[in-house]
């Protein structure tokens, strides 16, 4: 009897045990809520960004054209210069003897012309009346010939020294900027080796040179063969630069030149952007990023910037398929507009992308979408285009 009550006890407590562990279970949680945007191609600026060198537009190497010693630098290193401006004085008396000794030289043959001349006028009346020979006639002619000819030497040789007399004062050929004197007084400057005295740069306009690969050319020409991409006329091919420090350079340039061959040791082709240069802000040499606004796609796919993780091995983002089961897909990027990567590959049309909620979502596992008002629906649309 006694122990038929320890038995019925004992499987009470049990039952009270097993029921207590029931209630300790805890529920299964709840799928994360994500909210998502519905990919819409569009058409979309076909933006490219590439880097690229400042260079000015203009260019112009000063050097001797004379031999001589530097007497006197006539202008300021590093300011502005206007075409014509005296730079440079070489010492001119050299020079100015040769254009004594070859106006010397002129008018001793346009003597000897003048000679010859009266020689030939006395020799007109002696052949009419046949008091000297023919050959004596021909000779006088021949002399006459040969004494315009030297004055026409002369004359020659009298310009060139006036020539090199001028050059003794070095001028700039263009207006610009001047760069540092190359050479010092006292220093000799040759004509045959072209001695270099400084250097003349024009950027009130600037060009920005930069390259773009065969390979991404060839897809681009694809695009537009295939009606991808609608390419604008060469000079209306829109540039903005974005300069070192991060800053959008307030100027809009366009390309003017594009090169037909690729460069065998780089495998890219030349593109060129001129700008405007008002405040001499873009300096030659200088390192700025250029986005070529290179025509337009027609069905173009951008997704808000949250939705994107990056990672050295590229993009990828999260897609709600069916069953509302999250999937990571990975993406290939293009440029930046307006707060939204542009999607060049990885996504289509109707495709459903989270653009917040990403820390609970796992590939595989079901999320739940969360519900908006049609207002901010709307909104939310209107951002991810």
């Amino acid at each position: 009897m006694r122990n038929n009550r320890w038995l019925a006890a004992a499987a009470l407590a049990a039952c009270v045990w097993l029921a207590g562990c029931a209630d300790d279970a805890s529920p299964a949680p709840p799928p994360p809520e994500v909210e998502v945007v519905t990919v819409r191609p569009q058409p979309i600026a076909n933006v490219i960004e590439l880097p690229g060198r400042v260079q000015a537009i203009r260019t112009a190497e000063v050097r001797a054209r004379v031999d001589g010693i530097i007497e006197r630098r006539l202008f300021d290193e590093g300011t502005d210069v206007k075409a014509g401006q005296a730079l440079f004085a070489i010492d001119p008396r050299e020079m100015t003897a040769a254009l004594n000794a070859a106006q010397a030289a002129l008018a001793r043959a346009q003597a000897t012309s003048a000679n010859a001349a009266q020689d030939l006028q006395r020799y007109d009346g002696l052949i009419a009346d046949q008091a000297i020979s023919k050959q004596e006639y021909d000779a006088a002619v021949a002399r006459l010939g040969t004494a315009q000819a030297d004055v026409d030497q002369a004359r020659a040789q009298v310009e060139s020294a006036r020539l090199s007399l001028g050059y003794a004062t070095v001028r700039a050929p263009i207006a610009g900027r001047a760069g540092r004197a190359q050479v010092t007084e006292g220093a000799l400057v040759s004509a045959s080796q072209g001695t270099l005295l400084t250097t003349i740069e024009q950027i009130d306009s600037i060009y920005v040179n930069f390259s773009q690969s065969s390979s991404d050319l060839l897809a681009i020409r694809r695009d537009i063969a295939g009606g991808k991409l609608h390419i604008p006329e060469l000079g209306r091919w829109d540039v903005k630069l974005i300069l070192e420090d991060g800053t959008t350079y307030d100027q809009i340039g366009h390309i003017d030149f594009l090169d037909l061959s690729i460069d065998e040791a780089t495998g890219t082709a030349a593109l060129r952007a001129e700008f405007p240069n008002p405040r001499q802000l873009l300096l030659p040499g200088q390192f700025v990023r250029a986005q070529i606004g290179a025509g337009t796609r027609a069905n173009g796919i951008l997704v808000p910037q949250r939705a994107v993780t990056v990672t050295e091995a590229g993009g990828s983002v999260f897609v709600i398929g069916a069953k509302d089961v999250a999937e990571a897909r990975i993406v290939k990027l293009g440029g930046i507009q307006g707060g939204s990567w542009v999607i060049e590959d990885g996504l289509r049309a109707g495709d459903r992308v989270v653009v917040s909620g990403l820390q609970g979502v796992r590939p595989g596992q079901p999320v739940r979408i969360a519900s908006a008002p049609p207002k901010e629906a709307a909104r939310k649309a209107a951002g991810s285009q």
